[in-house]
């Protein structure tokens, strides 16, 4: 059975899914409660765990290091899968601080930091890393001098190797030094299950060899990595198990995961889940490219991870009530841990910053796929077709030449797509945007085609499909009802069986480019005695029908996109009926998956990145408003990088049923959020025409984005999907059973 994206980690690939696996495993072996609990009461954070040598024989320290010293030469991305797990199962001791410490070291390169690795690697030592110091050096006769402390430094009690930054005529240096060089005194954390301390330094002498060539913010990157895929391991059991004491834990007659606060609250640990694990791959992936861009995606990551997790370890005691509150339920070690975690990253205002800074530098961050190796196999085939159809002058016969091809919706069976995988469905995409061809619009007809191939007959294909797919029909969807909104279940429109048809009698609304289609989607009520999913029919409506009336309504931009369509006695055709009588349900579910995955995208007609930085890019901004800048462009590449993650799930073959729902919530609210700070920082500008300031567009982004969560399923609506079907959290009373 298909796993679904919740119930994976980091990873994507299969190599990486089955290393969590196998470390999942060994922490539910090893890592005892009865060990953890043991370790709360302990004051000892270093070798003397009792599962020390049995991790250390995994060989997990040895993942990221490369082989010529003693490692695997697997990379971040695959240490930070290992690490999720080992997160999850709240472990304790020297691990991270010594893979944390093995990372910069590498790094750094140089031969003494070279010949750290192999004893790093193998467990034989132990290190650590001062995120931030109080060190100072000074250059006496060619040898630089080092005093100071620095606090916090996770691992340090039982670290044989300490790096830690200090500073050298003001600028920041990374330097290595050997534990007995320093004072080294244990501090009270909120951590009670891992041990730090402050090291002092007292006029230290440093070798040139120990000041290691790494960059602040290659470090900063690294750590982010490092600690941010332990806190996303955090985030795993925060979520998992509020929801497991959601679905179990009963009050007022019910589980409290069918209230829908709960089950809101568990949806949105979810999805900052998802959104912490994207980033984090993100920025993992790009280190171990060592792209010009990696430091920018690991600044995303350390912007959006560490307070995630803070928020769900929260949320997780919430959900959890008094019992959460306790002191002999895990949650509060879980929640301290990642308030140390994040604590280890510095403050907010300085990661958001740095996001800022790389931002508004015009640093862009690519979202190309590295494909499996087969994709260049079907690519050149795919660019020669492509080729031809660019060649064609007249645009009518391009479009009969894409949708004849197959090329609007592959993933279709032919004649009507290609019989695309998902991975030449991604090379078509990638060759259609180089090819410079415009593809059609087909908009709602997109879901009608969706639709139609799967459960229509052979005429309804040949006269409907054909032509949609060569852009000739125009679409609209009639099957939101005044009294019903998203709950087709409960919709009211009536067929009613006569000689050779139907007769539909009722009121739809909400319906776009109604006042312009050819054909619509209509469901409607056929069996009012059945059940409520059921005695519903599909049917598409030719909408020049006699009985048909469209009222444009006019919305908040002032445009009329949307309709109310009355439908008085209006004949439908038995031969217009999609799928069998009564199963319209079954068929309607297929067009609606299509639209939550089409709107899962970012879309150009609302604001975006490109907007943000169309507006920010040169402008003097205040300390807050580059604050709130870094904010949104992490948020923007979360929802970019969830998107490609989508994309390499579904190669794997991965269930992603429910990641357009995430998309989707996230994209839009994102659009809202940067308009809505577009014109707040415009001032009057923003909400009056003022002579050398346009800020038209602005203010219709605003207004009309406030429809996205709404639409195609509100935010509430959506968060309900996420917390049933990717947490399993029980339905709501009213349509349970």
């Amino acid at each position: 059975m298909a796993r679904t994206s919740y119930e994976l980690g980091v990873g994507v690939s299969e190599d990486h899914l089955a290393l969590a696996d196998a470390v999942n495993g060994f922490v539910e072996r090893t890592v005892t409660p009865e060990i953890v609990r043991a370790a709360v009461e302990s004051t000892e954070g270093g070798k003397q765990l009792p599962y020390w040598d049995a991790l250390v024989a995994q060989d997990l320290l040895s993942l990221h290091v490369s082989e010529e010293l003693g490692g695997q030469g697997a990379g971040l991305l695959t240490l930070a899968v290992a690490l999720e797990p080992l997160g999850r199962g709240l472990h304790t001791g020297p691990f991270v601080p010594t893979a944390l410490a093995s990372a910069v070291l590498a790094q750094a390169g140089g031969a003494w930091a070279q010949a750290q690795l192999p004893g790093l690697a193998d467990g034989s030592r132990t290190g650590a890393v001062a995120t931030e110091s109080n060190l100072t050096g000074s250059l006496r006769d060619g040898v630089l001098v080092v005093d100071g402390t620095a606090d916090g430094v996770l691992g340090a009690g039982s670290a044989d190797v300490i790096v830690a930054p200090v500073t050298v005529d003001d600028t920041q240096r990374w330097v290595a030094f050997e534990n007995v060089e320093l004072a080294v005194s244990t501090q009270d954390s909120v951590d009670v299950l891992r041990g730090s301390a402050r090291v002092q330094a007292d006029s230290i002498e440093v070798s040139a060899e120990r000041v290691l060539e790494v960059s602040a913010a290659r470090v900063r990157s690294v750590t982010a990595v490092v600690l941010g895929a332990e806190a996303v391991g955090v985030m795993s059991w925060c979520v998992s198990t509020a929801s497991e004491y959601a679905k179990t834990r009963v009050q007022f007659g019910r589980p409290i995961g069918q209230f829908q606060g709960v089950k809101h609250k568990c949806a949105q640990m979810g999805i900052a889940l998802e959104k912490a694990r994207a980033v984090l791959w993100d920025a993992a992936f790009a280190l171990d490219r060592d792209d010009e861009t990696a430091d920018y995606a690991a600044a995303v990551a350390a912007l959006i991870v560490p307070d995630a997790a803070v928020q769900v370890a929260q949320d997780c005691i919430q959900v959890h009530g008094g019992i959460g509150f306790t002191w002999e339920h895990d949650a509060h070690l879980y929640y301290r841990r990642a308030l140390a975690l994040r604590g280890l990253l510095g403050a907010r205002d300085a990661r958001a910053e740095a996001v800022a800074e790389y931002a508004l530098s015009g640093l862009t961050l690519s979202s190309e796929l590295e494909l499996p190796a087969e994709a260049e196999q079907i690519r050149a085939g795919i660019r020669a077709e492509l080729a031809e159809i660019a060649q064609i002058d007249d645009e009518d016969d391009q479009l009969v030449a894409l949708g004849d091809g197959g090329w609007n919706l592959p993933h279709l069976p032919r004649p009507y797509g290609r019989s695309a995988a998902p991975l030449e469905q991604v090379v078509i995409s990638q060759e259609i945007k180089a090819s410079g061809i415009q593809m059609p619009q087909l908009l709602m007809g997109t879901w009608a085609v969706g639709a139609i191939v799967p459960h229509g007959d052979e005429r309804q294909k040949r006269e409907l499909v054909v032509p949609t797919l060569r852009g000739e029909l125009v679409w609209c969807q009639l099957f939101s009802e005044p009294g019903a909104g998203s709950d087709l279940a409960s919709l009211t429109t009536k067929a009613t069986k006569v000689d050779g048809g139907w007769r539909v009698t009722g009121q739809k609304i909400w319906t776009t480019v109604a006042q312009f289609a050819d054909w619509a989607m209509l469901i409607a009520r056929t069996s009012p005695d059945k059940p409520k999913h059921e005695g519903i029919t599909y049917f598409v409506l030719d909408m020049s029908t006699p009985g048909i009336t469209v009222r444009p309504l006019r919305e908040m931009t002032g445009s009329a996109l949307f309709n109310e369509v009355f439908l008085d006695e209006v004949f439908i055709p038995d031969a217009n009926v999609v799928g069998a009588v009564d199963d319209g349900w079954h068929v309607a579910r297929t067009t609606l998956a299509g639209e939550r995955v089409a709107l899962s995208q970012k879309m150009e007609a609302y604001a975006t990145d490109t907007d943000l930085l169309r507006f920010a890019i040169g402008r003097d901004l205040s300390p807050v408003a580059r604050y709130r800048v870094g904010e949104l462009m992490a948020e923007s590449r979360a929802v970019d990088v969830i998107g490609s993650r989508v994309v390499l799930k579904q190669l794997s073959g991965i269930d992603v049923s429910t990641t357009s729902s995430v998309g989707k919530l996230l994209g839009m609210a994102l659009g809202q959020a940067i308009s809505e700070f577009v014109v707040a920082e415009l001032g009057i500008a923003g909400v009056v025409s003022v002579p050398g300031e346009r800020s038209d567009h602005a203010q219709e982004q605003l207004i009309a984005g406030r429809a996205t969560t709404i639409y195609g399923g509100t935010t509430e609506v959506q968060l309900n999907v996420i917390g049933e079907r990717m947490l399993g959290l029980p339905r709501d009373a009213a349509v349970a059973g």
